[in-house]
């Protein structure tokens, strides 16, 4: 019998850090990363309070986009990098999901 787990949100993607805390793992400014969510290269969740929340996921990210910026790259052209990487992604899923509907029809099992 096949069974689908569905997973939990990993650590890594809870949005849990603040800006400082950011600040200090990146070595950015806060207005540095405050540039990147307004180029919509980042996005940090607001706690009630109104404070920005990010991930390991976004701190992964913001290193990598401001090594890019250092090597002259634009952040519109990471932006569409960023995009493809995106469209990828939902690609596979969507293929997962048809498989995994392929075999369970196969097999009479149902979601």
């Amino acid at each position: 019998m096949i069974f689908i787990v569905q997973q939990k949100e990993s650590y890594i993607d809870r949005k849990v850090i603040s800006i400082g805390v950011v600040r200090e793992l990146t070595g950015l400014s806060d207005r540095q990363i405050r540039y990147y969510e307004e180029r919509k290269l980042v996005f940090p969740e607001r706690s009630k309070g109104g404070n920005r929340k990010y991930s390991f996921s976004d701190v992964k990210a913001l290193v990598e986009i401001a090594d890019k910026i250092e090597d002259g790259v634009q952040t519109h052209e990471i932006r569409q990098e960023k995009l493809k990487e995106k469209r990828k992604i939902e690609q596979e899923k969507m293929r997962k999901k048809m498989l995994q509907g392929q075999i369970n029809a196969q097999f009479g099992l149902r979601n």
